[in-house]
């Protein structure tokens, strides 16, 4: 919260994070016999990712900068635990860290400059993945595919599939999501989208496509940079209507209201909108690209033609009852695979071992 005392990191040579801990952390976990309490360094790159990460029993170190920005935003007054610390990037050097949670190329140069050592070789670093190839689906290198000394974390299948990660280990971690409950009504006949800049993205995150699903029902669309979006309603179409870009548990409440979630990206890892969604209860219309190929129909419609996204949309909108079953299914599914407990206890082992 803005004005909020916030908690320091620990500088120097106290290293009692080291030792077992009976504490059970932001997250629930608890410690288990020998286990470590690491200090990580992370920056907050992708707010609903950092949110389920910074839910373990770690101290969470996250870069700031006076200006903040995407190189110091720190917490972003983010309601996380006291175990999501901020440190001025000019005090990282003293800074006791035993391992770093890299996600993009230019952390290598600044964990170097920060820290004063280098990832891999003097402080142990894994690299997370977010996203598909930009370019080149099958043929694109990672950044790190000449280096054998620093593990690239996928967050899907589909993704260690397409980055040609050459030389560098590799390991899948998929998403965990801190389980909003089923708050799913469905007492708006309207569909819902969350997109974080649909304009710019276009066809890659399929904001293009979001006028199609006017043909069924009203469309509400979430997001930074959402209320660019705007189609008045005409003959044989339904508005489609930007909104803004709200807190979490009020973007929650607001999807819950709206009978169907429409994930319209053809080209990204998973959209963690879209799981949550699932969590809540929600039926969802998902292109059917990438990981979400391998979604069940029971979630409610899962296609390639939009044509047929379409017409699901139009059923689900139609029929409460229909919705209310297929939101039920994708409730279980999403608990089933994107569980938080089971992100947590996998990074926990990932970052035991590279600490190690």
């Amino acid at each position: 919260m803005r004005g909020s005392s916030r908690p320091e990191a620990r500088i120097g040579g106290d290293r009692r994070a080291n030792s077992p801990v009976d504490d059970t952390g932001a997250g629930g976990t608890g410690a288990r016999d020998g286990d470590r309490r690491l200090r990580v360094l992370s920056w907050h790159v992708h707010g609903s990712w950092q949110h389920s990460f910074v839910q373990g029993r770690h101290e969470y170190l996250l870069p700031t900068l006076p200006e903040r920005g995407p190189w110091g935003l720190g917490r972003a007054d983010r309601p996380w635990g006291p175990n999501a610390v901020e440190v001025p990037a000019a005090e990282l050097r003293e800074a006791e860290v035993d391992v770093v949670v890299l996600q993009r190329p230019e952390e290598l140069g600044l964990v170097e400059r920060w820290l004063g050592r280098r990832p891999g070789i003097d402080v142990p670093a894994v690299y997370v993945q977010h996203n598909t190839p930009n370019e080149g689906a099958a043929t694109t290198e990672h950044v790190l595919s000449e280096r054998g000394d620093i593990t690239v974390v996928h967050v899907t299948d589909f993704n260690r599939l397409m980055w040609d990660c050459g030389e560098a280990p590799t390991e899948v971690i998929g998403h965990g999501i801190v389980d909003p409950g089923p708050l799913y009504e469905g007492d708006l006949a309207r569909a819902v989208a969350v997109i974080n800049e649909p304009v710019r993205r276009g066809r890659v995150a399929g904001g293009d496509l979001l006028p199609h699903f006017c043909a069924a029902a009203p469309v509400d669309v979430f997001g930074i940079k959402a209320s660019q979006m705007r189609i008045d309603a005409g003959p044989g179409r339904h508005e489609l209507v930007g909104g803004a870009d709200l807190r979490l548990d009020e973007l929650h409440r607001q999807m819950a209201r709206r009978r169907v979630y429409v994930h319209p990206a053809r080209w990204t890892s998973l959209g963690l909108s879209l799981l949550e969604a699932m969590h809540l209860a929600m039926p969802v219309a998902v292109v059917a690209a990438t990981e979400a190929a391998s979604f069940p129909q029971e979630v409610g419609v899962v296609s390639c033609d939009p044509g047929a996204l379409v017409a699901g949309v139009r059923e689900l909108i139609e029929d409460r009852e229909q919705a209310v079953a297929a939101g039920k299914a994708a409730r279980e599914y999403a608990l089933a695979n994107f569980g938080l407990e089971d992100f947590l206890r996998r990074w926990d082992a990932l970052l035991a071992r590279v600490a190690a």
